[in-house]
């Protein structure tokens, strides 16, 4: 009977765990049909709002398209609009020329025969003033030659009074000639020089207190201050600033020089710190400025050159770039305006000058 008893209770612990394992089983399929139909909502939650969010973008798109269609209309208009004001206005501005032109030449029709009768009025008064003056002219020339001829005495005076005049006008003119030719190679700066430290008259009235400072309290200094040179070219360059400088302190013959080198190596600056360390004035030309004169380039050259003896301190004349117009006679191909300003150039240079030195500059 316990027998019994326990097995019947075994059976009925099992059918419970069967039961609770069932019941445990269908909540766990709940769950999941719970979670798929989440999972299925949410997707067609997120499909929905896509869908909303492409017909929106759509919706912006044909409205962008429809505002940028009506924009274009309203351009169209507009310049449709403006062509017809311009023709309208043209149309206007003919109508009132040819209006005008009408009327103005109804106006000329109607006054031609006063404007006739005008003209021959103005005609006749002008040939009876040339008249006139005929007559006069010819009485008052009548009555001198009858006045000469009854006193000889006079057309000696006359004929006398004439020649000093006629030699008065010439010699007047002369003069001036000459004098404006003085002034302007005192005073003026040939076109050919870029740049100078000679004074002239114009830089004395625009900047008086310079002009006596740099006469008056300048201070040679040396000629290398500010320029890196290897030693070797460096003992050389002072060497000849030295022999420029008792050069002119003692009144000798300048010596000529060619310097060359790339650009940018200081030939300029050193040439220009020369000029104050000898102290003498300097000018710059350019070779390149040479050629384009022609025929005009020997005269150019031949002012440069009077230009510069005219200075009382003595002038270094710089020539930069002087290869653009010195060339080889015999083997370069030269035109025979460059060949006449290299010669004027190598006239002007073949001597030694107690005045100024040149320097070429390659």
């Amino acid at each position: 009977m316990r027998e019994y008893s326990q097995h019947e209770e075994e059976i009925r612990f099992k059918h419970q765990q069967q039961l609770n394992e069932e019941k445990r089983r269908m909540m766990n399929d709940e769950t999941h049909h719970q979670n798929e139909r989440a999972k299925f909502q949410d997707q067609l939650a997120r499909k929905r709002m896509q869908d909303q969010a492409g017909e929106q973008a759509r919706l912006q798109d044909e409205e962008r398209r429809r505002q940028e269609e009506s924009v274009r209309k309203q351009e169209e208009m507009k310049q449709r609009s403006i062509e017809y004001a311009e023709q309208v206005r043209h149309q206007y501005e003919m109508k009132r020329l040819e209006a005008e032109l009408k009327g103005k030449a109804q106006i000329e029709r109607e006054n031609r025969e006063i404007y006739l009768e005008q003209i021959k009025l103005k005609a006749e008064e002008q040939r009876k003033t040339v008249l006139e003056s005929i007559k006069t002219a010819g009485s008052v020339v009548g009555t001198g030659i009858t006045t000469l001829l009854e006193n000889p005495s006079k057309i000696l005076m006359a004929t006398g009074g004439i020649t000093l005049l006629a030699l008065g006008v010439y010699s007047a003119r002369g003069a001036t000639q000459t004098a404006v030719k003085y002034l302007d190679s005192r005073l003026g700066k040939p076109s050919l020089i870029r740049e100078t430290s000679r004074t002239t008259l114009f830089s004395v009235f625009r900047s008086p207190i310079k002009t006596i400072r740099r006469y008056f309290f300048t201070k040679a200094e040396d000629s290398l201050q500010g320029v890196v040179l290897d030693p070797t070219l460096e003992s050389r360059l002072r060497e000849i600033a030295i022999a420029t400088r008792f050069t002119k302190r003692n009144y000798g013959l300048f010596r000529n020089l060619l310097m060359h080198g790339p650009p940018g190596t200081g030939k300029t600056l050193f040439a220009k710190k020369l000029a104050n360390h000898s102290g003498l004035d300097y000018a710059i030309m350019t070779g390149g400025d040479v050629a384009p004169l022609g025929r005009e380039a020997v005269t150019a050259i031949h002012k440069v050159f009077d230009w510069s003896q005219t200075s009382r301190r003595g002038l270094l004349l710089f020539i930069d770039e002087a290869d653009a117009f010195l060339r080889k006679r015999a083997t370069e191909k030269i035109g025979e305006d460059m060949r006449a300003a290299l010669n004027a150039f190598l006239y002007r240079t073949g001597e030694q000058s107690s005045r100024f030195n040149h320097e070429n500059f390659n």
